[in-house]
């Protein structure tokens, strides 16, 4: 089991509506049988107005078919592109993150 962590650090003042995107692209991923996102907002970080979203998948394969879109019906992958639309605007700079769960 792998732990995928998307570390955002968003615009001064952007970090409640990227997580409001996230949460939107959580709950459309979970009708395809994506996992749940974990979404987490600083209390006490690295830097101010970090955005950490982290979901655990089987292999990397399967975070590859993910983000793919494969599972979507066509509908709810346009429907993901819209929400996801722009999303890159609060944001400064990010990373990815993968671990493997012992």
């Amino acid at each position: 089991m792998l732990l995928i962590r998307e570390v955002f650090h968003c615009k001064p003042g952007k970090v409640r509506p990227l997580l409001e995107i996230m949460r939107k692209m959580s709950d459309l991923g979970a009708k395809s049988g994506m996992p749940p996102m974990r979404l987490l907002t600083d209390f006490a970080a690295e830097r101010y107005w970090t955005l950490v979203a982290e979901m655990e998948v089987a292999s990397l394969a399967d975070f590859e078919r993910m983000m793919k879109g494969e599972g979507m019906s066509e509908a709810d992958n346009k429907e993901f592109e819209a929400v996801s639309k722009g999303y890159h605007d609060f944001i400064e700079d990010g990373r990815r993150e993968i671990f493997r769960i012992e």
